[in-house]
């Protein structure tokens, strides 16, 4: 089987296509790392401000006794 010129000008077609979708895909899963980044920063406050609270908690418990 012969390829042709065209052949050649397809499959760069094909890879400049599948260039842009992994691009956008990149793009996608770096906004995706970006959103879990904040959501885990915004955990780990509300974890100290917890643990904090249970402290308090159980120094007002111990003072008590």
């Amino acid at each position: 089987m012969e390829r042709g010129p065209n052949d050649l000008e397809q499959q760069i077609e094909d890879l400049k296509k599948q260039k842009a979708y992994l691009q956008r895909q990149c793009r996608k899963a770096g906004l995706a790392i970006v959103g879990q980044e904040v959501i885990n920063k915004d955990l780990k406050k509300e974890i100290d401000r917890l643990s904090e609270e249970n402290e308090n908690i159980r120094r007002m418990y111990a003072k008590k006794r």
